[in-house]
């Protein structure tokens, strides 16, 4: 397994881990099956032109897109029962995490790792037995003919996502107490990030040394750092095609906080020159 630190703006950053490669004798998980029966269903009901699956599908996507990207993220990290049926050295021996050392600095690298490991168990905790409690009082809606009992699929789809990001979380957390991960940082994403920094801090330069990079980047403000089409290139740096959705949905959120934060900040201001 490989861990990837993408800095999303020069404050917050989206946590990916690349997908396990299950040997060929190694059957899939009953969790895996589900999950990719799911995936199937999902992916017929796209095709539909009309009725009730079509708008159920376009309602998902929209609530999908909602989650925060923090928890898309710790769910991309399998549990660490399921790294270990994959590979039974896992959790003894050293695990890969790439970033650019030109917009975090190695030093805190460990630091950002333990409060993304941290921060948001007791709220995937939380709201997964409370999906679960709610779950049973939607039951009776199944009862009416013709008419799928969407939040019962609702709770238990959220129930399960956090239950996911929860592992993830806690699997982060082992490897970090067991002295595991292996900070490294990527030339490919030294090369977009020079690129990127120059950009959002303007007065840095792309030839500029890393240090000094990296200590603008601290020194700045929360500045949006990707654009969308990066999304992609990272995807390609790390040979991980499924990052490209979670690094976009990433941008996206972080961008609409930043220009809501920019708002609020602006009339806050206004309010205050009223006043005086």
């Amino acid at each position: 397994m490989r861990l990837f630190v993408i800095p999303i703006s020069t404050r917050q950053a989206l946590i990916y881990a690349r997908p396990l490669r299950r040997g060929p004798s190694q059957a899939p998980s009953i969790h895996e099956k589900i999950t990719q029966k799911a995936a199937e269903t999902w992916a017929k009901w796209e095709e539909a032109d009309k009725g009730w699956k079509k708008h159920l599908v376009s309602w998902g996507n929209r609530v999908q897109q909602r989650i925060p990207y923090q928890e898309w993220g710790l769910k991309s990290i399998p549990s660490l029962e399921s790294a270990r049926r994959v590979d039974e050295s896992h959790g003894t021996k050293k695990v890969d995490v790439l970033f650019p050392g030109n917009a975090i600095r190695p030093e805190k690298l460990r630091t950002m790792l333990q409060a993304i490991a941290t921060e948001r168990q007791d709220l995937h905790r939380r709201r997964m037995w409370l999906s679960l409690l709610v779950t049973p009082l939607t039951i009776p809606i199944g009862l009416i003919p013709l008419v799928p009992n969407v939040p019962f699929f609702y709770l238990v789809y959220r129930a399960w996502s956090h239950g996911r990001a929860l592992n993830g979380s806690k699997h982060l957390e082992v490897l970090l107490e067991r002295d595991l991960l292996n900070p490294t940082s990527h030339p490919g994403l030294e090369e977009l990030y020079a690129r990127r920094v120059s950009y959002a801090l303007e007065s840095t330069g792309v030839g500029k040394p890393i240090s000094e990079m990296v200590e603008e980047v601290e020194k700045s403000d929360d500045r949006l750092l990707l654009r969308m089409k990066d999304a992609k290139k990272l995807a390609s740096i790390l040979e991980a095609p499924d990052l490209a959705l979670e690094a976009e949905r990433a941008i996206i959120q972080v961008e609409e906080e930043l220009k809501t934060q920019t708002k609020k900040e602006g009339e806050d201001g206004t309010s205050d020159k009223k006043s005086t």
